[in-house]
């Protein structure tokens, strides 16, 4: 029987107004009272996933930012790995001439944007980005570099998608997290690295872990962990790299909990 869960939030955990429900909270209180750990895997901020976990009550670990930065359940930094600074610049260099394009950078405890974004002020509570000038961008301590755009054009991201790759594949992690996010990370980082590591720390394998994604974000995580579900709202790509995952109800309806309630408890 799995010993670790391991969860995505957007279009996983959360509603579709981005909340923990509160069915999905009595569960995972209830998996942690009979000694299972939770634990949040997302390209969220770590502040912002805190918030949650302060709200769902127990010491679960973080995985933030696909990876880039693992929190263990007393807040503390287990683990990090930051893009390259060199890989930053001439990121930053490529895109900031798309004046379709929003430009974010997860660095430290901060979020920064290239430009007013009010819209994702319904994403996060009590979380909010600072403006910073793309002629003069941070390159130390960044966890992840992501790009949106207002019209969500997904077909536009694939092609800043292919073009980064084939500027920085070696060099760089890229996945889209939902079909309208698109984001960088160092070539080491991904979610299911991550997720190996927490489990080592805690005596544990990898065979011993059960998540659940949505995104081409969370791909490495539900290959790698002993049984990995497929959300049934998952982009096509996703059910096509993972043929042979299972495949779950929509977030709307709390599959998560339900599949756990009805598995694990």
């Amino acid at each position: 029987m799995y010993k670790i869960v391991a969860s995505d939030l957007d279009g996983t955990l959360l509603t579709p107004d981005h909340k923990i429900a509160p069915f999905t909270k009595q569960v995972l209180n209830q998996l942690h009272q009979v000694g299972k750990d939770f634990i949040f895997a997302t390209g969220r901020h770590h502040i912002d996933v805190a918030g949650m976990r302060e709200h769902l009550g127990i010491p679960a670990y973080m995985i933030t930012s696909n990876g880039a930065r693992v929190h263990n359940s007393k807040g503390e930094v287990i683990f990090q790995q930051d893009v390259q600074p060199e890989v930053i610049s001439s990121i930053i260099e490529m895109t900031k001439h798309d004046p379709e394009l929003k430009i974010h950078i997860y660095r430290n405890d901060d979020w920064l944007l290239n430009a007013e974004d009010p819209t994702l002020q319904d994403f996060h509570d009590e979380f909010s980005y600072q403006l910073f000038d793309v002629n003069n961008p941070p390159l130390e301590g960044v966890a992840k570099v992501f790009f949106t755009r207002d019209d969500r054009d997904h077909d536009k991201l694939v092609e800043w998608e292919d073009r980064l790759n084939a500027h920085f594949g070696q060099q760089a992690n890229i996945a889209f997290s939902t079909p309208w996010c698109l984001e960088v990370m160092d070539a080491n980082v991904s979610k299911g690295h991550a997720l190996e590591a927490v489990a080592k720390e805690k005596g544990y394998g990898l065979q011993d872990c059960i998540a659940f994604g949505d995104g081409m974000n969370d791909v490495e995580m539900l290959s790698m962990a002993g049984k990995g579900l497929i959300m049934e709202t998952a982009h096509d790509k996703v059910k096509q790299a993972l043929p042979e995952n299972n495949v779950i109800g929509a977030c709307n309806d709390e599959a998560v909990a339900h599949y756990l309630a009805n598995n694990l408890l």
